[in-house]
């Protein structure tokens, strides 16, 4: 259990360890990817502040998620250079306006030359003088510089455009999943773990697409949760189609399910679930 005085060590951190640093966890979108920066000199933030840092895209108004312990040898940390003022948490909200309205106008552009993307996202940065446009499509590799020009010659600011896989674009639509619950990418996943067909066999998980596969086509994130605990559960089972003894008869495995401990055997023409600790490996 956590003492007090943990409690306080953690929501108050002083001087880090030797080879420590206390870096600030900052998120630039809502469930965005979290980047680092070195809070030595602001040990007072908390999550839910926001700060003002410097990127490689320029100066940026993120909000802080955590605070933490990272070793020094092994970062390149730039500083939290202060705490956002009232004024600067206004300017962002005016940005953030700014940019459905910038995304709509761009959107009209790309279709009056007809080009194959979709923009789904536009993002100032926070000096207003650099704009990112996301876009999906199936085109690789679009050909897009007159719109570049176009849209910098417009907005009269440097404009990047990047292009997104199907995830990311499934993390940006509001929506809920097969499981009943709002998708987990819209609420807590900042970066995508690969997942494979074979987390799904393992699990015992239908292989119909309809079952396996998110709204971005592409195999369900959850997969990737459990799947350690069943790879750890399922070595000490016998392999599906191996002859087993039991005391229901001798049969064949056709499947298991690792996390209760049973192994389904084929006896004669039953279907019988066994417990692991009754079922014996023969060779046939």
């Amino acid at each position: 259990m956590t003492t007090y005085a943990a409690r306080l060590q953690e929501e108050h951190p002083t001087a880090a360890p030797d080879g420590k640093v206390w870096a600030a966890g900052v998120r630039f979108q809502a469930m965005g990817k979290v980047y680092h920066f070195d809070a030595s000199e602001h040990l007072d933030l908390q999550a839910g502040d926001f700060v003002l840092v410097e990127t490689v895209r320029g100066r940026q108004l993120g909000e802080v998620v955590a605070l933490v312990l990272l070793d020094e040898s092994d970062q390149h940390l730039k500083p939290v250079q202060r705490r956002a003022t009232g004024r600067e948490l206004a300017l962002r909200q005016q940005l953030q306006r700014q940019e459905e309205s910038t995304l709509e106008t761009a959107r009209e552009i790309a279709a009056e030359n007809c080009l194959p993307i979709k923009l789904v996202v536009a993002e100032y940065t926070f000096d207003g003088q650099r704009l990112t446009l996301l876009y999906v499509s199936e085109d690789k590799n679009p050909s897009l510089a007159s719109l570049t020009r176009q849209l910098e010659s417009r907005f009269d600011v440097h404009v990047d455009l990047r292009r997104i896989g199907p995830r990311d674009q499934a993390k940006l639509m509001k929506g809920y999943g097969a499981c009943g619950e709002l998708r987990c990418c819209n609420r807590f996943l900042s970066d995508f773990r690969p997942v494979s067909i074979r987390m799904a066999k393992a699990q015992g998980v239908s292989l119909n697409p309809v079952d396996i596969t998110g709204i971005c086509g592409r195999l369900r994130c959850c997969l990737t949760y459990e799947h350690e605990l069943y790879k750890e559960a399922v070595k000490k089972m016998p392999r599906r189609k191996k002859w087993v003894r039991t005391p229901h008869g001798e049969g064949r495995v056709i499947d298991l399910l690792p996390l209760k401990d049973i192994v389904v055997v084929r006896i004669e023409d039953r279907r019988v679930e066994v417990p692991l600790d009754e079922v014996e490996v023969i060779s046939k």
